[in-house]
């Protein structure tokens, strides 16, 4: 049992993707990923400010705060799905909060330890045009199987490279699970881009998209 657990950070702010936007939230930050995106953007790496909480610490963290949703983002947050499993059982009940979980849907396995704690999940559909990876989208259909018992939504991070046969893909996943599609174009927005053309690349195959940049650097909020 993993009875402890080190974030890079906790905070409350905004929820800048997908169709939460706008919404307060307490941002739990994990500091490990199994991924190496090339666009990531995200500082998730152990250092001396990171922090180390047991079952008990944790709790009053989150119940401290007034957000009605505590998002698990990283890194990838089911890394620690062991400590999350112990501390949901415990917890949850007590907590009076949503749970939105932030992943990048290459661990069904673990998602199936806490699923029947989680009330919201946003999972990326990696392609490989903008991580640099090579991902099978068998997958991201056996993470979405466990995923569909609750409230799940798929974002896309995309650019000027995204080929027709990456939204043919990304379209068919998400219709076959009858899931919300969001398009979200990575940031710096290259002039290259042409998102009229993308979004209706994609409508034309899979109506229940909405596309949605991250409003937070907008804002220039965290």
């Amino acid at each position: 049992m993993a009875d402890k657990i080190t974030v890079k950070e906790i905070f409350e702010s905004i929820q800048g993707e997908g169709p939460y936007v706008g919404e307060k939230q307490l941002f739990i930050r994990t500091t490990k990923c199994n991924l190496n995106c090339k666009y990531c953007d995200t500082d998730f790496i152990c250092d001396e400010n990171s922090k180390t909480y047991n079952f008990d610490d944790f709790f009053e963290i989150l119940r401290a705060s007034n957000a009605q949703t505590v998002s698990f983002t990283g890194g990838e947050p089911l890394l620690e799905a062991n400590f999350l499993s112990e501390f949901f059982k415990k917890y949850k009940n007590r907590l009076n909060k949503k749970i939105y979980l932030e992943t990048n849907g290459t661990h069904a396995g673990s998602l199936s330890k806490i699923i029947d704690y989680v009330d919201i999940i946003s999972m990326d559909i990696k392609l490989k045009s903008a991580t640099g990876l090579q991902f099978s989208l068998i997958t991201f259909d056996e993470f979405l199987s466990v995923a569909k018992q609750k409230e799940v939504f798929a974002k896309i991070v995309f650019d000027e490279n995204i080929s027709e046969y990456e939204i043919i893909e990304a379209a068919t996943l998400a219709k076959k699970h009858s899931i919300l599609l969001i398009l979200q174009p990575k940031m710096p927005m290259s002039t290259a881009l042409n998102l009229d053309e993308i979004f209706e690349k994609f409508y034309s195959k899979y109506k229940n998209i909405r596309l949605i940049p991250q409003v937070h650097k907008f804002l220039n909020v965290r």
